[in-house]
């Protein structure tokens, strides 16, 4: 609605419909707002604890490798590792959070434990290191999911904090305001009609 709108009834309703509006906009805002910043916080905790389930188990993938180089030796544990396939079996997809499109990382795990070499000349160090080493990759894989989807939801929470502001700071006191000078105008143009009236009654009255 044009905040310079000439001050008649017609838009003095409009004015409060709008404002109105505003307001209920707002709260919807907000509610999203608190809503995105209460599944960010659930994220950030996800994704503190995966970091440091993430650092010790790397710890101990490095540990148990060291083990296994030392046992079978640097050439013989890389001719295994050459063994073990890539990993091509992520698919990425998305879900909505109030209207935010997060990543859903789907992959298949199936093949996780099973070996891709022979028992035959290895330690068990190397197959406590590949063990290790494909827990890394599984917590790694949702990692990423996690901190992409607090990273989506951080740039939404930013715009929905925007525009709560504009509403909240701008556009709900100027309808306030239009809403007051009309209601203003309105009223002392009727006190000048009721006057207007009383004297011309009077004037009749005193005609008899």
């Amino acid at each position: 609605m044009d905040l310079k709108a000439f001050p008649t009834k017609g838009n003095l309703i409009q004015a409060k419909n709008s404002l109105t509006l505003a307001r209920q906009g707002y709260e919807l805002m907000d509610k999203k707002r608190n809503i995105l910043i209460r599944e960010l916080m659930s994220l950030i905790d996800q994704a503190k604890n995966i970091q440091s389930e993430i650092d010790s188990t790397f710890t101990a993938a490095y540990k148990a490798l060291q083990k296994a180089n030392i046992e079978m030796g640097i050439n013989e544990v890389n001719a295994f590792s050459d063994a073990i396939p890539i990993e091509d079996s992520i698919n990425i997809k998305t879900r909505s959070i109030m209207g935010t499109e997060i990543p859903l990382v789907e992959y298949d795990d199936s093949s996780t434990g099973m070996p891709a070499y022979a028992f035959y000349n290895t330690t068990e160090s190397l197959d406590e290191a590949k063990r290790n080493f494909e827990k890394v990759k599984l917590l790694t894989i949702k990692l990423s999911m996690v901190e992409n989807s607090a990273y989506r939801l951080a740039y939404n929470i930013k715009k929905t904090q925007k525009r709560a502001n504009a509403l909240q700071n701008i556009t709900i006191p100027n309808y306030e305001k239009l809403v007051k000078s009309i209601s203003e105008f309105l009223e002392e143009k009727e006190r000048e009609e009721f006057t207007r009236l009383k004297v011309i009654k009077r004037r009749k009255e005193n005609k008899r």
